[in-house]
């Protein structure tokens, strides 16, 4: 439980170590990733293998 002291809240420290659930960092990563690999590949497929 969350108290006020000299004006601030407070927190015990199991409470201040809790996060709220998201998603994973490395999914996001991969699939940041991945979508950049993807669109880089289709504009230098279009721009510079087409013509060869």
């Amino acid at each position: 439980m969350a108290t006020e002291r000299h004006g601030q809240i407070v927190d015990p420290p199991s409470a201040a170590r809790q996060a709220a659930p998201g998603p994973s960092i490395l999914a996001l990563l991969a699939v940041s990733t991945g979508l950049a690999v993807l669109i880089l590949g289709l504009v230098w497929f279009v721009f510079f293998h087409v013509g060869a």
